[in-house]
């Protein structure tokens, strides 16, 4: 074979193996990174939530509330101010510590992140912005292998893998992410019990952009265990600025709560 030839050749072998290269299935840990890096946003914000909350039998409430948010030091306050039932009661975190406050006992009382906010099927944890990595392993099948394949959600490539929880105050310890393949965001969550038991389906429909990263501002979950409930939760009026330490206290959330 000439020297243009075996070129020529070697070329074509480079070019054979490099869709095995550039395209090959990242793994679950580079998808954690991934997902942190995208969405995990270091600012001071104040916002307005909005929870919808349908349960059999009980038909549609919706929960108002005010919510403040300081993420260097994983800390956020959240006051309600609808409906009137829970007007005034709310939730504070302060880096491992989170507190629920009743404004009719004018009182604290110490609760774990993975419990439910007011009478809502949200999480305290849905509030915060740990990373992903500090909560989540590879989740591997009997073969020593991650559980992680290509896929689509309706027309959007995905990657589809599962995880398992690294610390025990997750609200569950088994989940499947689905992630776009382009931009690396969540776009449907199932979590499960330890049994194996499939107990939410989370939808996140919207995202916006703030400070290069995303936030996301509407969620749709599911219960599969207690057929019917369904939660709407809504982030609006978004506002980015530096907040005053005092607002991440005990007194302040008294004080709103007035």
């Amino acid at each position: 074979m000439k020297p243009k030839q075996k070129l020529v050749f070697g070329l074509i072998l480079l070019l054979l193996c490099l869709p095995q290269i550039v395209f090959a299935a990242p793994n679950v840990n580079f998808l954690l990174e991934k997902i942190d890096e995208v969405t995990n946003l270091r600012t001071d914000g104040t916002a307005k939530v909005e929870v919808t909350q349908q349960k059999a039998g009980e038909g549609v409430k919706l929960y108002k509330a005010i919510y403040y948010s300081r993420d260097r030091d994983d800390s956020f306050l959240i006051v309600f101010t609808a409906p009137e039932v829970e007007k005034g009661n709310g939730y504070l975190k302060q880096g491992d510590n989170f507190w629920m406050y009743r404004r009719n006992t004018r009182t604290f009382q110490h609760i774990n992140r993975d419990e439910s906010i007011g009478g809502t099927d949200s999480k305290g944890e849905d509030f915060e912005s740990k990373k992903m990595t500090e909560l989540y392993k590879p989740a591997l099948d009997q073969n020593g292998q991650e559980k992680l394949k290509e896929t689509v959600l309706g027309k959007i490539p995905v990657y589809q893998f599962e995880v398992a929880a690294k610390t025990e105050d997750v609200s569950y310890p088994k989940r499947v992410y689905w992630i776009r393949r382009d931009n690396y965001l969540p776009l449907k969550v199932q979590s499960y019990s330890l049994s194996g038991t499939l107990m939410q389906t989370s939808y996140l429909l919207k995202y916006t952009k703030i400070q290069g990263k995303y936030l996301a501002t509407k969620r749709i979950y599911i219960d599969e265990f207690e057929k019917g409930n369904k939660t709407i939760v809504e982030i609006k009026n978004i506002s980015i600025k530096k907040i005053k330490d005092y607002v991440f206290t005990k007194a302040y959330l008294e004080h709103l709560s007035k």
